[in-house]
């Protein structure tokens, strides 16, 4: 590994950490419980535009693992993974098959977070009546997809210019 791509992930695996903080001291009323802005996202996104699947998918690990030490419990631990793996995998399937933007990839990556992480609550609780959630959540991820995804999108061109 180039000492140069070592510094760039070791970059947004710290900004994707102090993300993570800033958005947890941020107090934004939402309409579900819980509802972050998925602002570490964006270091994740790009990543994986910059570098390889391999590479974001360690930064989002690594991001998820020290938020959940620092700044969470277990619980908390358990619905940013569930969220944020789908939310992995469908953003790297859809940038592999090259049709979809930044922007687009970033919006399928919000509404897959909220499903995944609908999913783990509805198994955590075990009441499955949280699904009536979804539409709020869909709506919720495609709004923060979006704005993750113009700040992802100006950051990678930024950064490859």
């Amino acid at each position: 590994m180039k000492s140069k791509k070592i510094a760039y992930c070791g970059l947004l695996t710290t900004v994707a950490l102090l993300l993570s903080y800033v958005e947890r001291m941020l107090a934004i009323p939402m309409i579900v419980p819980g509802m972050k802005l998925g602002l570490a996202n964006i270091t994740v996104l790009i990543a994986l535009y910059l570098f390889d699947s391999k590479t974001a998918f360690s930064i989002s690990i690594l991001r998820i693992l020290i938020s959940g030490i620092l700044f969470t419990g277990f619980a908390s631990f358990l619905y940013s993974a569930a969220g944020a793996l789908l939310s992995f995998t469908i953003m790297s399937l859809c940038k592999k098959r090259n049709a979809f933007s930044v922007i687009a990839i970033s919006i399928l990556g919000g509404i897959s977070h909220n499903i995944g992480q609908i999913c783990i609550a509805c198994i955590v609780v075990e009441n499955i009546k949280l699904f009536y959630y979804m539409p709020f959540l869909v709506i919720l991820g495609i709004a923060t997809g979006f704005i993750t995804g113009i700040v992802g999108d100006k950051t990678i061109h930024y950064i490859k210019h």
